[in-house]
């Protein structure tokens, strides 16, 4: 009841506020003040060292990141434009190689060309027509389909004089029956073995020297019908002047065996002469893909050699003149 009893209006005891309990007991502790203390004693604790943790002596071994399988977008485009770079390189390398030729036979002139082929003896009356070399007139690249369809031209002139030579001991049996196609065999031996050297040899020949589009579009139109006739030689049908499959059989069954075998011998070259043709066509197709050629560059090495043409200058020379001599006879 003493604290009911106070005066609430009198006048407050003195009190010290040190004398509180919890300020006495930090006072009185043995802790040293924060101004006295000493990070670095002279006697450490044997505690503390009792408890410093050691260190880990287990090896340090850093993550190791796994490459993704899947090349970044960056990767890919760097091995494209490697690719495209080797590429332009190989386009380089041809161009130069190109540029290389045509001023070595720009500085040898025509002069310097002297024309090898056929190669017959100098004292010989007829002269070589034309000059023809391989190494230095064909790229690399193509050099080998262009002997191979040399090659497959002198094979052909070999089975059609071997053609003859079977029709004419056809002809021995019975003159007045196979009469027509030794004199067939005659005809085709004399006009297909030079025609075809100026017509697909020579074209091909020009093609692989010059890259010219339209000496490629002329071979492919004369050796599709040169296949079709090597074709036709080796089936042989009679009275045409062919040693083929049909006319050889025909004689073995006339009781004619040696003639017959003989027949056979050259139908299977012309059997022959027939695949290699279409292998080379289409090995010739294949390089034809790869030049660049086309229809439309075709139209303008036509048009281009026919208006540079001396011949064709001339005429139309001729007729400009002969034209405007007529206009002005009449105005008079």
């Amino acid at each position: 009841m003493s604290g009911f009893d106070d005066n609430p209006f009198a006048e407050p005891v003195n009190s010290n506020p040190f004398n509180d309990p919890a300020v006495t007991q930090v006072t009185n502790s043995n802790i040293e003040p924060v101004d006295q203390y000493n990070p670095f004693p002279a006697h450490p604790s044997n505690n503390i060292a009792a408890h410093t943790i050691p260190a880990s002596t287990t090896p340090y071994q850093p993550a190791v990141l796994q490459p993704s399988s899947e090349p970044s977008p960056k990767a890919a485009a760097a091995a494209a434009q490697a690719n495209l770079l080797k590429q332009q390189e190989e386009l380089e390398r041809k161009a130069a190689e190109l540029d290389r030729r045509e001023q070595e036979l720009t500085s040898r002139g025509s002069a310097g060309k002297e024309n090898n082929w056929p190669p017959l003896p100098k004292s010989f009356p007829i002269k070589p027509c034309f000059y023809q070399d391989f190494s230095e007139e064909i790229p690399p690249e193509s050099q080998r389909v262009c002997k191979m369809i040399y090659y497959l031209w002198m094979f052909s002139c070999v089975t059609l004089f071997l053609n003859m030579l079977a029709c004419l001991a056809y002809f021995t049996t019975d003159a007045s029956a196979h009469g027509m196609d030794f004199g067939l065999s005659i005809l085709w031996f004399i006009l297909f073995s030079p025609c075809s050297f100026l017509c697909w040899y020579r074209p091909i020949y020009k093609a692989f020297k010059t890259d010219s589009s339209f000496s490629f579009f002329f071979f492919f139109f004369v050796f599709f019908c040169q296949v079709v006739i090597f074709i036709i030689q080796a089936v042989g049908i009679p009275k045409w002047g062919n040693s083929g499959w049909i006319t050889a059989f025909a004689a073995i069954s006339s009781k004619q065996k040696a003639v017959g075998i003989i027949m056979m011998v050259v139908a299977a070259f012309f059997t022959v002469c027939a695949i290699l043709s279409i292998i080379l066509l289409k090995m010739v197709h294949s390089k034809y893909r790869n030049t660049g050629a086309s229809f439309q560059k075709a139209q303008q090495e036509f048009s281009q050699g026919v208006f540079t043409s001396k011949t064709f200058q001339t005429a139309a020379t001729t007729a400009a003149s002969s034209t405007a001599q007529g206009a002005f006879r009449g105005n008079n």
